[in-house]
């Protein structure tokens, strides 16, 4: 502070003081200022870029939505390709097996004939290619059903003993033509399954043994282990080295190239799938040249529910001289029918077209037995005709609808009614042993 009584040298060093402190203070009022400014440029660039990114964002969500509403358009159009497929699989499974169930029954018929040497094997090559086309045509249905997201289960009490006594009518013509012997190990197992797609399962590994083995034989049985019931089918053939042992379970992969082993390579992929659809563990193992064991954990079951039992082979009654009412709309198969049960049964065949005729031709004595197909024409089913037909009866009569839609519901119809299901292609010694035991 300056004072008049100091000298001047005394206020001009004050004074000198006083103007550094000024400017000093002023210089940093001026940085301040400058940062202050500079965090304003700062906040106004900030908000300048946050506005453009809120921009981007906005497109980009806009064009998210529009890739989502496109995806769910092709989503559905994928869902209803996918039906449409389901759709027109169904249909055409019943008019492609219609004319191939007609042809496999004249093809028998006409095997019990006389015939030379040569007549005989062109009806073997008829009846082998004939093979050839269901075994494909089931596989390819088979996989479209089991790569389904909607596919349905009909899962019961299946019992393996009678699945043994279909699978061993069905396949001990083949092993026989191969000097095979098959063998199935009676079995009193109940098990939990798809009682369809466990037979398919069965189907493809019997059917995949007895073509991979040349000599020896083909044995099919049930063990109880670790709280499962493993079906096992052992064959003495080809073996399956380690490096294949996960491929086979592909479309379209075989062990060999031999063009006499029939087969697209199907088989094994469709056990795999249903396998992992039905929860039923698979397991495999096999020695190069020495033969392969397959195994599938089923659940098991104490008892058959109350009415399912059946009776053994040995009290079975002839067909012979019989009465079978077949409701069949398609001319074909009710002659092949026809030809088949009177010829090689020997029993007393009634045809019908559909429910009102079947009724007419049942009069007032009814048959012993009743086939049908499930889809007759305008509208009307198997099912409409069995149960006309059971309550005009005085008394029981056991029935068996044959089909060729793989569906769950059927099944499960047809095990409410006490209909036995089997499946087209009509294979003559399997249709014979059903109807037997319809019988006993």
């Amino acid at each position: 502070m300056l004072r008049d009584d100091d000298p001047p040298a005394r206020q001009v060093d004050k004074l000198t003081r006083i103007t550094g402190a000024l400017i000093d203070r002023i210089d940093r009022l001026e940085e301040s200022r400058g940062s202050a400014w500079s965090m304003f440029q700062a906040a106004v660039a900030l908000e300048q870029e946050v506005a453009a990114r809120t921009r981007d964002l906005e497109r980009a969500l806009d064009d998210l939505s529009q890739r989502n509403r496109e995806l769910a358009v092709a989503r559905a159009s994928a869902e209803e390709a996918n039906r449409s497929k389901t759709r027109f699989l169904r249909a055409a499974s019943h008019d492609l097996l219609q004319p191939l169930s007609a042809a496999r029954l004249f093809l028998s018929a006409l095997a019990d004939t006389d015939l030379d040497p040569n007549q005989r094997e062109l009806a073997d090559r008829l009846g082998g290619a004939f093979e050839s086309v269901e075994q494909l045509m089931h596989a390819v249905l088979d996989i479209s059903r089991l790569d389904s997201q909607r596919i349905e289960f009909n899962r019961q009490p299946v019992p393996l003993g009678e699945l043994f006594r279909r699978l061993a009518a069905e396949f001990a013509p083949s092993a026989h033509a191969k000097g095979l012997r098959l063998t199935f190990v009676p079995t009193t197992a109940v098990v939990d399954s798809d009682p369809v797609f466990l037979r398919r399962i069965a189907q493809n590994l019997v059917s995949n043994a007895i073509k991979y083995t040349h000599r020896g034989g083909v044995a099919v049985g049930a063990r109880r282990r670790d709280g499962l019931c493993w079906l096992w089918v052992v064959d003495t053939g080809l073996g399956i080295p380690a490096v294949d042992r996960n491929r086979i379970f592909d479309e379209f992969q075989r062990l060999t190239h031999d063009t006499a082993t029939p087969g697209m390579g199907l088989g094994l992929s469709i056990v795999r799938r249903a396998c992992a659809k039905l929860g039923h563990p698979i397991a495999l193992s096999s020695e190069a040249m020495r033969g392969t064991v397959f195994r599938v954990g089923l659940p098991q079951v104490c008892a058959l529910p109350e009415g399912r039992a059946r009776p053994p082979a040995a009290a079975l009654p002839a067909l012979r001289g019989r009465v079978a009412l077949v409701v069949e709309n398609d001319l074909e198969m009710r002659r092949g029918y026809e030809i088949m049960l009177q010829n090689r049964l020997g029993m007393v065949p009634r045809l019908a077209g559909g429910t009102a005729e079947a009724l007419a031709t049942m009069g007032e004595e009814p048959p012993d037995v009743i086939l049908a197909d499930y889809q007759l024409e305008n509208g009307d089913t198997g099912f409409a005709a069995i149960e006309a037909l059971r309550a005009r009866s005085p008394r029981p009569i056991p029935a068996l609808m044959i089909t060729a839609h793989r569906d769950a519901a059927i099944a499960r119809h047809c095990a409410a009614a006490d209909v036995h299901l089997l499946e087209k292609p009509v294979r003559p010694p399997e249709l014979a042993e059903i109807l037997t035991r319809l019988l006993a």
